[in-house]
């Protein structure tokens, strides 16, 4: 059985409260602080079947609104709020599943605001809550599309946890040809790459999966990396 349970996330005593849900398997055995991308809220069909997956897999999910989704507004908030809601988010689900331990991430702008935080503190916790384990990136943005580069990822070698890489080979906002580099020298890193998968992992017909089979192999790929932490 899955339980789901609304909550508000206070990101700032000037009122950026943030709507979050948390859902949980009864079986579950890891948490996925889990942020949403720059154009589609928490319950964009991706955030909501690809959680939904994770619960199958035995990780429950905390995902939550950026304060500039959460007010309607098209322009996103400023990194320095965004890496504050990763934060304040963290602590919600340290609070709301203080028995499982948690991991973060998020579709790719919320992946990378995570990363973000991780290289802006040793941890995105209170020093009195479960510290993270591991980031998990769905589509980390490298890089604009048609203009390869590796600015982005130049806070990664920061960050002091164990980070996934979920990529597409048709992803025109990561090149395969700098992110496979980047992850080898990061450590430790792990690069899982989806035949054919775009940003979005929507698949071509030749790949023999559809949009569904991928959004389930991410979630087992999810569960079976972050099992290997233990």
């Amino acid at each position: 059985m899955r339980h789901m349970t609304a909550l508000t996330v206070r990101v700032s005593d000037s009122g950026d409260d943030v709507e979050a849900l948390l859902l949980r398997p009864d079986d579950a055995r890891w948490l996925l602080v889990f942020a949403h991308g720059a154009g589609a809220g928490m319950h964009h069909l991706f955030m909501e079947n690809l959680a939904r997956e994770l619960a199958a897999c035995r990780v429950a999910s905390l995902r939550y609104q950026f304060p500039y989704m959460q007010q309607r507004r098209k322009r996103s908030d400023a990194p320095a709020m965004l890496t504050a809601t990763v934060r304040a988010a963290v602590i919600a689900a340290s609070e709301a599943a203080s028995d499982l331990p948690l991991l973060a991430g998020g579709k790719s702008l919320g992946g990378r605001m995570t990363s973000l935080a991780f290289a802006e503190e040793r941890t995105a916790t209170k020093a009195d809550t479960t510290p993270v384990r591991g980031v998990v990136f769905f589509g980390f943005p490298l890089h604009p599309p048609g203009r390869p580069g590796t600015q982005r990822a130049e806070h990664l070698a920061r960050v002091q946890v164990p980070m996934l890489f979920l990529q597409g080979t048709r992803d025109t906002l990561a090149d395969l040809a700098l992110i496979r580099p980047l992850c080898a020298k990061l450590a430790p890193a792990t690069l899982y790459v989806v035949d054919t998968a775009d940003h979005s992992f929507h698949v071509l017909k030749r790949s023999g999966k559809t949009d569904a089979d991928v959004l389930s192999e991410l979630a087992r790929t999810v569960a079976s990396w972050a099992d290997s932490l233990v």
